[in-house]
């Protein structure tokens, strides 16, 4: 009777407990330097007051060198605001697997190791508590893309442009070679466009040099007639 007790309260400790201490302690520490850290290259200013440092309309009437400073600011902002964006979903991931490994655990530990369901009345009961409990182990892995995809803004595009690949191929090809196809027509009109542009210029340059050496002589002869 000691040795199932022993067993099981040590499968708990070692499949439950230690992986939850574990990604506490890490995603703990990249928490900390996802959101308190200092952004190397930015003033401490921003890092800690950073909404009200926020470009407003004001702006627009400033210098150049001004308006440089508040787009670096707003850069500063932009960075910032994702990197708490992925902070939020390293503690969404981790409160989402401890909340879903939790209920099966727990109920575990109460069967073998205390025998609390062993004389329970209504089995049925117990049966559902635990179908529901090993339901949550496995909607763990089927939600992490799911807080991936509400959290993150870069896992939505790969997402979709994985997935328009995988459906559309053979469109995404096809578009794909017209697209081509359209910007090496494109270009060639553009280079057409340049060496006609060019030689309007050149047509321009020598037209006005000409004038230039015709009116020169003309000067001179008036300036001579002069003295």
């Amino acid at each position: 009777e000691v040795y199932p007790k022993m067993y099981h309260t040590c499968f708990f400790l070692v499949t439950y407990m230690a992986p939850l201490c574990l990604m506490v302690l890490a995603y703990l520490q990249i928490f900390r330097k996802l959101w308190c850290r200092q952004i190397p290259g930015t003033s401490s200013v921003v890092q800690k007051k950073w909404k009200p440092q926020q470009p407003s309309a004001q702006a627009r009437g400033l210098g150049q060198s001004t308006k440089s400073k508040i787009s670096a600011v707003a850069a500063e902002i932009k960075q910032i605001r994702a990197r708490r964006k992925t902070a939020r979903m390293l503690m969404v991931v981790l409160l989402v697997f401890a909340l879903c490994y939790l209920p099966i655990s727990i109920l575990n530990v109460l069967k073998r190791v205390f025998g609390m369901f062993n004389h329970a009345d209504d089995r049925e009961t117990v049966y559902a508590w635990f179908t529901f409990s090993h339901w949550l182990v496995y909607a763990n892995s089927a939600a992490n893309p799911i807080i991936y995809n509400f959290l993150s803004g870069k896992f939505r595009e790969e997402f979709k442009a994985a997935f328009s690949c995988c459906i559309f191929g053979i469109r995404s090809h096809h578009d794909e070679r017209f697209n081509r196809g359209r910007a090496s027509t494109e270009s060639r009109k553009s280079l057409t466009t340049q060496i006609s542009n060019f030689d309007n210029i050149s047509k321009l340059s020598e037209h006005v040099g000409l004038t230039n050496i015709n009116t020169i002589p003309s000067n001179g002869t008036a300036s001579i007639t002069h003295c």
